[in-house]
């Protein structure tokens, strides 16, 4: 009876601890009655330290340590290694691009045949990534076309910028087999540019890219445009697509380029308590997260704000993390 008593208390106890430890990450420290933000830590994972993704997840981290947070920014891989870290619990937060969001959530392109990614959770939109198709005028690449049996830089293997790349040849009625394609990223692309060794970068990112803008130093700069029919295609198939423009005071080129762009986005650990992410969203959107953010980079300040929260989110296979669905609905940006 006694052991049949001893038995019966060990289970309760351990239920009641399976209880405590199992709810991924949803019971939060309070203090009094507010998070208590001194016992959460947030990795926020960012990019290459030469991207955008570095000094702007940077400046994340710094609203979240200045509203008490344990915190640090790590440098990555950017997206795919992003994805990967989130969804193996590496991190907290995370930069990617929507389009290889989308693919790992659905599982295709370059995650096809893999399991799909279901566990991945957005926090908030961030800025366009614009596709830059970056030449030179002595290359005498004008159109997409003209591209046939050149040395291209693709961007690193099912990167964010290479995927991109796959994309818009496939929507040029071309694949890889028409250029000589190398899979550089495209900062290595751009140093061989320089040396006369590529002709052609795909380059994508916030505009204002430090790495084009360097390339301008030593050579006149032409961007080869993702327009008309290929365009429609492009957006069609794949709708995280949207038109965009570079202007050409951007990299002082003779013209403005159509071109097409994706959605940054930031990812958030699905562990993460309902608490926390509106806790850290209501910092982040205030006066003072804004303006550190926004001293990061010019894009951030130009881009991120409440009004533009859901862009690359709403209506995609992207699920919200449901702390960031509560804070947009009681900010009335999300009905």
């Amino acid at each position: 009876m006694l052991k049949r008593l001893m038995s019966m208390v060990l289970i309760a106890a351990i239920a009641l601890m399976t209880a405590a430890c199992g709810g991924g990450g949803s019971d939060t420290a309070k203090k009094d009655g507010k998070v208590d933000r001194s016992k959460e830590f947030v990795t926020v994972l960012t990019g290459p330290t030469s991207g955008i993704y570095f000094p702007i997840g940077g400046a994340f981290s710094k609203v979240i340590g200045e509203m008490g947070y344990k915190t640090s920014a790590t440098a990555t891989g950017a997206t795919g290694e992003n994805i990967n870290a989130i969804l193996t619990g590496k991190g907290e937060l995370a930069i990617a691009m929507s389009d290889s969001v989308i693919q790992a959530v659905e599982g295709f392109g370059a995650y096809e045949g893999k399991p799909k990614a279901t566990d991945l959770r957005a926090m908030m939109g961030l800025w366009p990534n614009v596709v830059q198709i970056v030449t030179t005028e002595d290359s005498g690449i004008k159109t997409f076309a003209d591209i046939k049996g050149k040395r291209v830089g693709v961007g690193a293997p099912n990167s964010g910028v290479e995927l991109n790349a796959r994309m818009i040849f496939e929507a040029n009625g071309m694949s890889y087999d028409d250029a000589k394609v190398d899979y550089l990223s495209y900062g290595e692309a751009i140093d061989q540019m320089k040396n006369g060794q590529c002709d052609v970068a795909f380059v994508t990112s916030g505009l204002g890219n430090a790495t084009i803008k360097e390339l301008g130093t030593s050579k006149k700069i032409v961007f080869v445009p993702v327009e008309g029919e290929a365009l429609k295609k492009l957006t069609a198939k794949y709708p995280f697509y949207v038109e965009w423009k570079i202007p050409k005071d951007t990299y002082g080129t003779a013209n403005d380029t159509v071109t097409a762009a994706v959605m940054n986005i930031m990812l958030v650990s699905k562990n993460l308590s309902d608490d926390v992410v509106y806790d850290l969203l209501e910092g982040i959107y205030s006066d003072k997260g804004l303006e550190t953010i926004g001293a990061s980079h010019a894009t951030a300040k130009r881009e991120i704000k409440l009004e533009t929260a859901l862009r690359g989110i709403q209506g995609t296979s992207v699920k919200l993390h449901p702390g960031a669905e509560k804070f947009y609905k009681d900010k009335g940006i999300l009905k």
